[in-house]
């Protein structure tokens, strides 16, 4: 019988609980344990945030975890195409943030898509926090070769 590692298992329900307010003072105490890093060097509060405004706001179409609807590769009996994964099984990845955004903004539905305009429902802050959630799930491979196709277009 191999003997339990316990380490792994304190530091995670180290880093899972909430710290304790002092009675005498009022303060939190100073955790030991280091913040965990955000993917990719994405800030963490950010990916925090838009996690929040993604289940308000896109998780009833694109799923919970982001997964999109089943069958997203072929088009309904409306004849436009179900919401995609926006996970590294989408095309999401494949195009720069600036059309990420224009997306988001001004929906599909003027191209013959489904996806309503969020323009004066989310602000720029908003757009930015959910593109930052949706970019923390994708594995590190993928968001590289995003980051290295969005510099070239932002060169352009």
């Amino acid at each position: 019988m191999k003997p339990i590692q316990l380490f792994p298992i304190i530091i995670l329900l180290t880093a899972c609980s909430e710290s304790p307010v002092s009675a005498k003072t009022g303060d939190a105490p100073v955790s030991t344990v280091p913040a965990a890093t955000a993917p990719h060097g994405l800030n963490a509060k950010l990916i925090a945030r838009g996690g929040e405004v993604y289940k308000a706001n896109c998780a009833a179409c694109h799923g919970a975890n982001a997964e999109g609807a089943p069958n997203w590769h072929q088009k309904g009996a409306d004849g436009k195409f179900p919401p995609p994964p926006l996970d590294e099984k989408g095309h999401g990845w494949h195009h720069p943030k600036s059309a990420l955004v224009q997306t988001i903004r001004e929906g599909t539905v003027k191209l013959g898509g489904g996806m309503p305009a969020w323009k004066g429902t989310l602000t720029d802050d908003d757009i930015e926090a959910v593109l930052s959630w949706i970019q923390s799930r994708w594995p590190e491979d993928v968001y590289k070769s995003w980051a290295l196709m969005d510099e070239k277009a932002r060169r352009k």
